[in-house]
């Protein structure tokens, strides 16, 4: 999380399905601290990653265990913009959930 921290912009925008849009960098690691906490095993494999300017979509699956033993796997697509070295917005979509 202190890693995350240091490359997301003040006013960084994440939107995360069926949530409401996260503003912040403060508000993102406190949403991402709480999905962890959620799924303390969570393994992400990267398929591809398309890269325009400073765009990137980043084709994945992962797999995992809820903090209920549960098993979890998903897959999906992060788009990811950057400006001046840091995170300045974030998108997920899933295809399995």
């Amino acid at each position: 999380m202190d890693q995350m921290g240091e490359l997301l912009h003040e006013d960084a925008e994440f939107y995360f399905p069926k949530t409401q849009p996260l503003i912040g960098k403060n508000r993102i690691l406190r949403f991402l601290s709480i999905l962890f906490r959620q799924y303390p095993e969570l393994l992400f494999e990267v398929q591809r990653i398309i890269h325009q300017g400073n765009s990137a979509a980043i084709h994945w699956k992962n797999r995992g265990m809820s903090r209920r033993k549960e098993s979890y796997q998903n897959e999906g697509v992060t788009i990811m913009e950057m400006k001046n070295n840091k995170i300045t917005f974030i998108s997920d979509f899933f295809k399995d959930t």
